[in-house]
């Protein structure tokens, strides 16, 4: 079943061929690790999580990477508030990301390169930038010449002077002209630097993507991916310096662009207070919920985020775990687990989740109805390529906000009650049932046995 990917180059929908089909790279901008990173910034990682899985139905290797941006000048000031070395505001904040990632299902990367790990990587092309005639040094800073490159602004779409009337009135005066951006630039003592021939410095937040995009994956990579807040000027930026770079090579061959969060349709931002944080959410709600919800809308349209969207993802998930509870009995190989071509087919076309959450739950529907073996491995096959309904049913019924409850006293009680039943001492049975409430479990006496599950807010 073949791909079709909207490229934000091209604008327009086309049939994925990699370059090497043996080999398909794909290349994810990551978080600058200074903080905890918003709910926004988590809809990329699982958007795409879901495209590496898919991508690795039909090709037999495809190289995954996300970065870690770990110099910049908010770690520098995190730093500096702290007062201490950038490395301790990095690796805590690098740590907290890849536990929020995990929580939310998300695989790791096949390859996670940080920025500082490549710096030398940057120096060399800085340099090679400079002796092609497309950057100049100026003041400690290196810059790339914007006018060298003619083709800048195809991906936004936006013309040389266009880009020129946008500009800032203060223009730094070591700048040729005012759309030439940052490679390098010089560091004080305080901060952190390295030795380069334009002195001690740091690069530009710009070209860290292009040198270990390069170093990781190669000169031309198959698929470049990020949120639409990227595509100018980061974006824009990268192409230029790496096909400058690289003797005019083709960058990235297909553009991935996210849509944003807003929040009860407003725009998420400090400034109205109204930014989550994935560390919170996850101690709120089911994570698979959170998943669920990010998932929802068309990757390429905005999505608004409410609390009424995310208790509709826990009642979805709900309904289909339940159905996977009352299939308990019934065997399947789970490690065979089929593809659902609808389902498949969805995703085939851009990426498109509501539709493949809409095949997921007709999935659901026949499982209920029918109960076989293939129709549940049809629902849990589903699932698993959207990274959905991975949990054992019980977990997730046996739950309170993002953490579950404390089962063995659950149970111990759930003991007691049946011998107070058998005991006939009904008395003792519902003071049992009302302790239980209390801790917001709910029970169900059916044929199966007394089952269990939290009470619903």
């Amino acid at each position: 079943m073949p791909i079709s990917l909207y490229n934000s180059l091209t604008r327009r929908t086309e049939p994925f061929a990699p370059l090497d089909p043996a080999r398909v790279t794909m290349y994810l901008c990551g978080p600058t690790v200074y903080n905890y990173v918003h709910i926004g910034n988590a809809r990329g990682p699982v958007v795409f999580d879901v495209l590496a899985r898919l991508l690795r139905r039909h090709y037999p290797q495809v190289v995954y990477a996300r970065n870690i941006t770990d110099v910049e000048d908010k770690i520098n000031a995190a730093a500096q508030a702290e007062g201490v070395p950038i490395t301790t505001i990095t690796e805590r904040y690098a740590r907290a990301y890849h536990e929020d990632m995990a929580g939310l299902g998300i695989a790791p990367p096949d390859v996670e390169p940080y920025a500082t790990a490549h710096i030398g990587a940057i120096v060399a092309m800085n340099e090679t930038l400079i002796a092609k005639g497309h950057a100049y040094a100026a003041e400690g800073h290196v810059l790339f010449d914007v006018a060298s490159y003619p083709e800048y602004g195809a991906l936004s779409g936006r013309d040389t002077e266009e880009l020129i009337a946008g500009a800032r009135v203060e223009i730094a005066p070591y700048k040729k002209n005012p759309t030439d951006f940052v490679l390098w630039k010089p560091s004080t003592p305080e901060l952190a630097g390295w030795d380069s021939p334009w002195g001690r410095g740091r690069p530009g937040w710009h070209i860290e993507c292009s040198a270990m995009c390069a170093a990781q994956l190669g000169e031309t990579i198959d698929i470049h991916a990020g949120g639409n807040d990227l595509l100018f000027p980061h974006h824009e930026n990268e192409i230029a310096q790496s096909t400058c770079a690289h003797g005019g090579k083709t960058f990235a061959r297909w553009w991935m662009h996210n849509g944003m969060l807003t929040f009860d349709g407003r725009k998420m931002s400090k400034s109205l207070g109204n930014v989550l944080l994935v560390h919170e959410l996850l101690k709120l709600h089911p994570p698979e919920a959170l998943r669920l919800r990010l998932l929802s809308g068309h990757y390429r349209q905005p999505l608004d985020w409410s609390d009424g969207a995310i208790q509709q993802s826990v009642s979805t998930l709900d309904g289909w775990y339940r159905v996977l509870r009352d299939l308990a009995d019934v065997a399947i190989d789970a490690a065979q687990l089929p593809v659902p071509s609808a389902v498949k087919a969805a995703l085939c076309d851009d990426l498109n989740t509501p539709q493949a959450l809409a095949e997921l739950a007709l999935l659901a529907d026949a499982a209920r109805q029918h109960g076989t073996p293939a129709a549940k491995a049809d629902l849990l096959g589903g699932g698993a390529l959207l990274g959905l309904l991975q949990q054992d049913p019980e977990t997730w019924f046996k739950r309170v906000g993002g953490t579950t409850v404390n089962a063995a006293q659950v149970e111990a009680l759930l003991d007691e009650r049946r011998a107070a039943r058998g005991a006939r001492d009904f008395a003792r049975a519902d003071a049992i049932r009302d302790e239980l409430t209390a801790m917001g479990v709910v029970i169900e006496d059916g044929a199966q046995g007394t089952r269990w599950s939290i009470a619903k807010a």
